[in-house]
């Protein structure tokens, strides 16, 4: 019973980790991303973290890694908003990241 709890808590922590890799071909994404001019426009608001363990929770912190084997999400950054699943914004301070369409955010669980 014991193993079984520790597994669950791992993957529930796993699936809400937001490590990111872009992929090169829009076949081998899990979500098309396309990334708007302006913050008014995003359904997501994401900011870069500069360390791993800085990826908690589905709030909009990425971590973009360098393998596909580590990521939790592959993202494929579409030239047109209409070809995109989810649209978002690059901000500049940890504190803006965040959902501004809450509709769209089980494209990242």
């Amino acid at each position: 019973m014991k193993q079984f709890v520790f597994i669950f808590f791992l993957s529930v922590v796993t699936t809400q980790a937001q490590l990111i890799y872009s992929v090169d071909y829009k076949s081998q994404s899990d979500v098309n991303v396309f990334v708007v001019d302006y913050k008014s426009q995003a359904d997501l608001l994401i900011y870069k973290v500069d360390y791993k363990s800085q990826a908690k929770g589905n709030e909009g912190l990425w971590f973009f890694v360098d393998y596909k084997s580590q990521a939790d999400l592959k993202v494929f950054f579409v030239d047109y908003k209409s070809q995109a699943d989810l649209k978002v914004f690059f901000v500049d301070y940890k504190s803006q990241a965040g959902w501004s369409s809450k509709e769209k955010k089980h494209l990242l669980y």
